[in-house]
């Protein structure tokens, strides 16, 4: 088998492996199938699964399984360990020097191979090899294995890490929105990876008064989606009845700014809805927000520019009314800069059509129209940047009672 295909090979039998959070349970699954897939093409009969304990390497797995092998130790001291540790593999055959009888004869090995896997010294996987080996094919193996077993190991202990923040992440979106009476509200969002950079909530602030944001992180993808959680958390902290609306965004900035991840900043728009339509908010930095009122639009500028970079930065409240039948549409800039073929976005025009193409009641039909549209018209799937929607309808008096 030539270089190139045996390396496919390998990475073929190594996908086939579940993920585990057991890392040792991983490694004992890729040498039983390891073994299993080149007994021919390398002559491996067996191998075993060493952990390192203060100073030896401790027998935890062998295949084919044999539990009177299991905790036997193999000192730090011995030769082809201390070059294992400092070459990542070994070959050693019958006679070579530094090798100890009484420790191979005792796992009934003579010709052998190890290498070091994942990214400490904890972990060894050797193994039996036929007599008279072809020692360039089975060292360049070896480095082969060793290296896609590493990679695997990362791979899955970033697949572990980027799970733990999708948790987070889903763990801080509304659950569903409130009720408060004589509005309907709903928000999705949709990241570009397997986390992202939006995020929205609905906070309660007093039994009159219920608060509302999005925000959009620069970028996407895990460091974004740190940097959204941490507004978002930072703003329910923040947020108190009576408190001026813009002295919790000058807060919030200087927590950001403040930040590791200061070289970074966030947009953020934050408002307060009150029963009787009266709404406080702050715009700091972000898509203005498209109110539909009386036939005519109404965009929510009035704040300040993005959370992050400067943090003296100052912002002022804007006020609105939403009198009944008024629509409120919240979005990042993922779905306005959603683009198809030749390169046009769909842009704020596309929404104002969406909004008053009929009368909207439900706020999660308004959502689900306008991401339908969105994917309808762009080309690129998954999307190249989060995008989210947060819809507000101020209901008809009869629709509200």
């Amino acid at each position: 088998m030539k270089q190139k295909d045996l390396f496919r090979k390998l990475e073929k039998t190594l996908d086939q492996i579940e993920r585990s959070e057991d890392t040792l349970a991983t490694l004992a699954a890729i040498l039983e199938r390891l073994v299993g897939a080149f007994k021919q093409e390398l002559g491996l009969t067996g191998g075993r699964i060493y952990v390192r304990e203060s100073d030896s390497f401790v027998l935890r797995t062998e295949y084919p399984e044999s539990a009177a092998h299991l905790g036997f130790r193999i000192p730090l001291s011995y030769a082809p360990i201390q070059e294992l540790l400092r070459e990542g593999f070994v070959l050693y055959v019958p006679g070579d020097p530094g090798v100890d009888r009484a420790i191979e004869e005792s796992l009934g090995v003579s010709t052998f191979a190890a290498i070091r896997v994942g990214i400490s010294t904890e972990r060894i996987m050797a193994f039996s090899i036929e007599e008279s080996p072809d020692h360039e094919r089975v060292i360049y193996t070896l480095n082969t294995i060793r290296h896609l077993i590493n990679l695997k190991l990362r791979k899955e202990r970033l697949d572990s890490r980027v799970a733990e923040v999708q948790a987070i992440q889903g763990s801080l979106l509304p659950a569903k929105p409130p009720d408060f009476k004589g509005y309907d509200l709903w928000g999705a969002t949709r990241p570009a990876e397997e986390v992202g950079g939006d995020l929205y909530d609905f906070l309660p602030v007093s039994k009159r008064s219920l608060g509302i944001a999005i925000a959009d992180s620069a970028g996407h993808g895990l460091p974004a989606a740190l940097q959204a959680r941490d507004a978002i958390i930072g703003l329910r902290m923040g947020v108190e009845d009576r408190l001026r609306i813009t002295a919790t965004v000058e807060k919030l900035n200087r927590v950001i700014n403040h930040s590791a991840l200061a070289s970074r900043f966030i947009s953020l728009f934050y408002g307060e809805i009150e029963p009787n339509g009266n709404m406080v908010y702050c715009n700091a930095g972000h898509n203005p927000p498209l109110l539909y009122r009386g036939g005519r639009f109404h965009e929510l500028q009035q704040g300040g520019i993005v959370l992050g970079p400067h943090p003296n930065a100052q912002y002022e409240r804007g006020y609105i009314q939403m009198d009944h039948g008024s629509v409120l549409l919240m979005y990042t800039d993922g779905i306005v800069e959603a683009a198809d073929d030749s390169g046009r976005m769909f842009g704020t025009e596309r929404l104002k059509e969406i909004i008053k193409t009929q009368k909207w009641n439900s706020a999660r039909a308004l959502v689900e129209k306008v991401f339908a549209s969105v994917g309808s018209f762009a080309t690129a799937d998954p999307p190249l940047d989060d995008q989210t929607v947060v819809a507000m309808i101020r209901l008809d008096e009869g629709a509200a009672g």
